[in-house]
Parts: structure tokens; sequence; C-alpha cells
């Protein structure tokens, strides 16, 4: 693998359509907070960027002056670069517990990018975004949730399998996929994933979104 997600970059569009359930719409709604806050000449850090999603919807509808992006993984910044070309864009190989910005960004969004941590890393890059954000700004992460109890994540695991079957995955695929929970990324709960959020610094924190397993939280600083 060329990064750490269970996808390589050349493939990683088509194939986290298929393995994520409305993956593109998460973006549309992050778009969608940033512009009902009424932002104008936005700067904005994006944390593990991949191939580049979220400049591809944060371009097409918000006023951004200027958006750094972030990623740990050179050959996604490679096909991120290719895929986006704007003066207003901004590519950095960067990990984000390695991030030093303070006060320089109006949004911040992770997508899809904490889960990979155990929890004192997780509060670590947290810490990171809140740092990155000036007094105001507003922090946006979509992640795997885990649910409450045993056999509510089979129930959850379960339908996501049924998912990714219906967008045309082999079973042998799906299971391998499904296997990696809790062994290549970790979920927490919700209530963990506010705890956790408000522990770092923020004044609020809600969420916006919730579907199969992902959540999508909001937190101002």
């Amino acid at each position: 693998m060329d990064n750490i997600s269970a996808f390589n970059a050349k493939e990683y569009n088509n194939k986290i359509q298929k393995t994520i359930p409305y993956y593109e719409d998460m973006y549309k709604q992050i778009a969608d907070i940033v512009t009902t806050c009424e932002y104008k000449n936005i700067v904005w850090l994006d944390v593990g960027c991949g191939t580049g999603k979220m400049a591809e919807i944060a371009m097409q509808n918000t006023d951004v002056k200027r958006m750094v992006l972030c990623d740990i993984s050179a050959k996604m910044l490679d096909v991120a670069g290719k895929n986006y070309t704007s003066d207003r864009l901004e590519f950095r190989q960067q990990n984000i517990l390695d991030m030093c910005y303070n006060k320089q960004f109006d949004v911040v969004t992770a997508v899809q990018v904490n889960h990979y941590f155990r929890l004192p890393q997780r509060k670590q890059a947290v810490k990171n975004c809140f740092s990155a954000l000036k007094d105001n700004g507003i922090f946006i992460t979509f992640e795997n949730f885990a649910p409450n109890s045993k056999n509510g994540t089979q129930l959850f695991i379960n339908r996501w399998y049924c998912w990714q079957i219906r967008q045309g995955k082999g079973r042998e695929e799906c299971k391998q996929h499904i296997e990696r929970y809790n062994k290549d990324y970790f979920p927490i709960t919700i209530n963990e994933h506010l705890q956790l959020i408000r522990e770092c610094g923020f004044k609020s924190a809600e969420i916006f979104w919730l579907s199969y397993m992902q959540v999508g939280i909001l937190a101002i600083k």
C-alpha cells in the first residue's frame, strides 16, 4: 500500500465510493455548513486530504481564499495535485501529529483521519487542529464510530457489509475490509468523540450527520 488507508492512491476514488455510504455527500455537508457560517475569504486547512475531494467541493461551493491540503502520503498528494490545480491551493506532506500551526485558519477539516490513532495520539491530533484555528474558527470532522454494545456493533457491521455488496463489491473483498475494524483503525463511541473534542478546548461540539457507521461533528473554538 502507498498510504495508510485500505486502497492505493490511484484506485482510491473509485473504491471508496463503494465502501463508505454517502461518501461524497459528507463533503457537500461540510461545504454547506461553511457557507451557512457566511465566512468570506476563507483560509482553510484540510488534514488527511487524500486525493483532494474536500478541495474539489470547497472550491466549487465556498469563498476560499487559500486552502492548505496536508497528507502523510506522497502518492495521495500526487494524485490530488494532478486532479486539482489552483494558485489558491497548497499541498504539504505532513502528519497531523506533527502539525504546529497557530491560529492561522478559519476552517479545519479532517475526514476519515483520526480513527487510525489510538486514544492518546487521537487527542494530540485534535489538539493540533484546535491550535491551527483562529478564535471562533470551526473544526469539522467525519469519523467512523463504535456502537455502544456488542449486539449493536454486529448489527451495524452486517448492515455495512450488505451495503457494500449492493455496490458491486465481492464478498471476499467486503469481508477483508470489515476485518480491518479494530485492527487497522480504532473507532470510539459518539459520546467519546464529543468528550475528546471538548477536552481539547473547543467551546462547543455538535453532531450534524449520522449514517451507517459514520458521524459528522462540528466544533467551534
